[in-house]
């Protein structure tokens, strides 16, 4: 089990909550302890967001536990109306995120009135919302979340398995049954990397001459996530049309044996090249030349014509690897432009900075 950045971030806002209520004295500090759970957020941007409805959903849930205490008591049937009324305005104001704390705040006023309610009211609303404070400050001084780095290693752990599927799949090593476990595995990966993509697109940068770089960068993660998800579909189809693909003339597989050979090692250079773990000019004099798509295509051609009496459901079937293979093959190609070009307006001042070792 990893102790990760979150974990860490709502124990010590809990702690920073439950210190401050001390220091200041208020009763029932667990308010505010419990306002900081809520209040955690996974990227600093979503923190900034949620203390802002945060704030809303707090003052809604006071002020109708309020009114309702002072005009119908707080019998146990008013606490439930009050409670149906608050989420009902929560939705209507799209601050669904805000309920449970406007609740926490609604029932922790309403639960115990006395001859002092207006001042207890008061003292509770603000407890609550020393938590939530406390939670944002935890966020945007703690642990700053580094998503570029798990976004990238994310990716690239996913593309290294799955070139490496490839590469046995082709070549009739892989089994069946494991292959099949593994590509719903990769499939869940790459949608976690769909998620840390979102999280590191709304990462906030502090200086506007950083935001054209940001942009090119979620570009370029964009395209890297796209052409990651080819190249598993690419594995896919062979795996599921492995005997089409066995049952095909040595030649003709041992050209596309070829091209996918290329096409997975460009893939691997750039994306080493990317972190500068491969200069551009030594990718470039050691890249293979795949063959292009016009090749590609009058490959399948000439064995359409060839093999014209063969049953047409295999010729379907080869002809659903040859697209997959044409697919990967332009992700690719656009990936490696994608990337050329970041690395040569962006380099020096601007520098792609990729840790090794990332806290989760």
């Amino acid at each position: 089990m990893k102790l990760g950045a979150r974990i860490l971030k709502t124990g010590i806002a809990i702690m920073l909550s439950l210190l401050l209520s001390e220091l200041l004295n208020v009763p029932s500090p667990v308010m505010a302890g419990i306002a900081a759970i809520f209040a955690v957020q996974p990227t600093i941007y979503r923190s900034y967001q949620s203390i802002l409805e945060q704030v809303q959903g707090n003052f809604i849930g006071a002020l109708f536990a309020t009114a309702f205490v002072l005009v119908l008591g707080n019998h146990i049937v008013v606490i439930g109306i009050a409670v149906i009324i608050v989420i009902t305005i929560n939705l209507k104001l799209k601050l669904e995120n805000t309920i449970g704390l406007s609740l926490v705040t609604l029932i922790s006023i309403m639960e115990s009135p006395g001859d002092q309610f207006l001042e207890f009211a008061a003292i509770r609303f603000l407890t609550i919302m020393l938590g939530v404070f406390s939670a944002f400050v935890v966020n945007l001084v703690f642990l700053p979340p580094r998503y570029e780095n798990r976004l990238y290693h994310k990716i690239s752990d996913a593309t290294g398995d799955i070139i490496r599927w490839i590469r046995l799949t082709a070549r009739n090593a892989s089994d069946h049954n494991l292959l099949k476990n593994e590509i719903d595995k990769l499939k869940e990966t790459l949608s976690r990397a769909d998620l840390i993509y979102t999280m590191y697109k709304e990462e906030r940068k502090y200086f506007k001459r950083d935001d054209a770089v940001k942009a090119r960068k979620l570009v370029i993660y964009r395209n890297m996530i796209s052409t990651s998800r080819r190249a598993l579909e690419t594995l896919n189809r062979l795996h599921r049309f492995e005997n089409e693909y066995h049952l095909l003339p040595d030649h003709f597989k041992q050209s596309i044996l070829e091209q996918l050979d290329c096409l997975i090692t460009m893939h691997e250079q750039i994306m080493l090249k990317y972190i500068g773990k491969v200069r551009q000019e030594a990718a470039q004099d050691g890249q293979v030349q795949c063959l292009d798509k016009r090749e590609v295509f009058r490959l399948f051609i000439t064995r359409q014509k060839e093999y014209e009496e063969e049953d047409d459901n295999h010729l379907y079937h080869t002809m659903q690897i040859f697209s997959a293979i044409l697919d990967y093959g332009e992700h690719v190609e656009h990936l490696d432009t994608l990337v050329t070009s970041f690395l040569s307006y962006h380099q020096g001042e601007n520098e792609v900075a990729i840790e090794e070792q990332v806290l989760e």
